[in-house]
């Protein structure tokens, strides 16, 4: 049987330059396939996020994503990679993505790219059992969650920047992943933060437009402000601007790069 050709992109999201930012593969479907042979394809591929887009109307299409272990419900350094690829194969502006999320729609602001995302703040709660030993020792300030992931308010950015967490004990905790952020000490930017997910296979990631769903409103609510632009302090980093102007939303903002194309052969 011959092969299928896939068109395959790889993506630097909420970058300015190549090799920076949180890369994610693209692959562009002329239609909806199987979750089981997208879930062998996201762990080929082995990125913190493969998007699969597919036609579903006019302006409009379904997009899913896959780490190298898991599904997951809301991706938005993949979303923002997605819409990059379609624009640069001509689709119309804006553009909306049916998800397990929900609807999302993606619009074109200059040379930057504007993800209509919902609004998830995290609300405070206990301390979990092993949070501290799983931040090496690091005394959670406040802790909060929603329904996707932990969140740690940390003292400082230093204390962001220096932690290294256990991985292993991360990975017991009941959430994806986990957030530990701070108030930046750089007036460019209104806070820092960092995000680990070893339970879906993502160790660090490197600029995680989800989490960003949280902390924008999450700081918006702190510094009474409703356009803020945050930084992830990964290896490769990511910057991040979150406007809270429509209720129920946080507006992210970002740039991409794309690093590479070819085709998937199945």
């Amino acid at each position: 049987m011959d092969a299928v050709s896939v068109p395959l992109f790889l993506v630097d999201s909420f970058a300015d330059l190549p090799f920076t930012g949180n890369p994610a593969a693209v692959c562009v479907l002329e239609a909806p396939a199987d979750g089981a042979w997208m879930q062998r394809v996201g762990a080929e591929l082995n990125q913190a996020a493969t998007a699969f887009v597919a036609p579903a109307g006019e302006g409009v299409y379904g997009l899913r994503w896959f780490t190298s272990t898991t599904e997951l419900t809301l991706c938005g350094h993949g979303t923002l990679a997605a819409a990059h690829v379609l624009w640069e194969r001509g689709a119309s502006d804006p553009l909306a993505f049916e998800t397990a999320g929900g609807r999302l729609t993606a619009r074109r602001e200059g040379d930057r790219f504007g993800l209509s995302f919902p609004s998830i703040p995290p609300y405070p709660i206990e301390p979990p059992s092993g949070l501290q030993e799983a931040l090496d020792g690091s005394d959670p300030g406040w802790v909060g969650r929603n329904d996707l992931d932990l969140f740690v308010e940390l003292p400082s950015e230093g204390h962001v920047r220096s932690l290294r967490p256990n991985l292993d004990r991360l990975r017991e905790l009941d959430a994806r992943g986990v957030v530990v952020t701070a108030a930046s000490s750089d007036p460019a930017y209104a806070f820092v933060s960092r995000y680990f997910a070893p339970k879906i296979g993502i160790p660090e990631d490197q600029a995680t437009g989800s989490a960003h769903c949280a902390l924008g409103p999450f700081w918006g609510e702190r510094l009474q402000r409703t356009h803020l632009v945050g930084r992830q302090l990964s290896p490769r980093g990511g910057v991040v601007e979150v406007r809270l102007d429509r209720p129920g939303e946080a507006y992210l903002v970002g740039r991409a790069v794309t690093v590479l194309r070819g085709a998937l052969l199945v």
